[in-house]
Parts: structure tokens; sequence; C-alpha cells
């Protein structure tokens, strides 16, 4: 099983619409990547790790898949699509890392 975990850094300026996310952006996304898609979670960034620091991250979307096989065979073909929609939630660049899930 592999997870790719797409995280929206916080900071100054930056921008994430929860509602659009999660009502509109992630159903699309799970619509666009069918079966392959075998799992969803979304979180909400709230604090840091010292108490009363910002959270790091707005947002972080989790997605998983069998292999990255799958992943990059129905991602690649609604990629356009998908990035395409970003900016009706946020003005961040988001950071994708793709991990084995080993636990």
């Amino acid at each position: 099983m592999i997870k790719v975990t797409v995280l929206y850094p916080n900071g100054e300026g930056n921008k994430f619409d929860m509602g659009y996310y999660v009502n509109t952006h992630m159903p699309m996304v799970k619509k666009l990547l069918g079966p392959a898609l075998k799992g969803v979670a979304i979180e909400q960034g709230l604090a840091g790790g010292m108490p009363g620091s910002p959270a790091p991250f707005l947002a972080v979307g989790h997605l998983l898949f069998d292999s990255v096989e799958a992943f990059q065979a129905a991602f690649g073909p609604n990629a356009q699509a998908i990035g395409k929609d970003v900016p009706n939630y946020t003005n961040v660049q988001p950071v994708v890392q793709v991990s084995e899930v080993k636990l």
C-alpha cells in the first residue's frame, strides 16, 4: 500500500478554503481516480508542536493506493483537471510525497 500525501504549508498570506476542498475538490478527485483510490483522509492544521505555535500546514490530504503504478495510472490522465482546480481553494503550492505504508 502507498500513501500520497499532499501538504499545504502555512505562511504569511497563505489561504485555504477547507469547505471547498472537502465538499467539491476531493469528491471530484475521488470520481476521477475511481476504484484505484482505496482511501482518503483530510486533516486541517490547528497548531504546531509547541504551545501557541501555528500549524506548519494549513491542510494535509492523504490518498491510498495499492501501488505507485496504480497511483500513476489513475492520476496521470487526470493530473491536469485536478491541478486546474487547486486555485479554487488555495493560493499555496502543495508539496507532494509518495510513501510506502509500513504499519
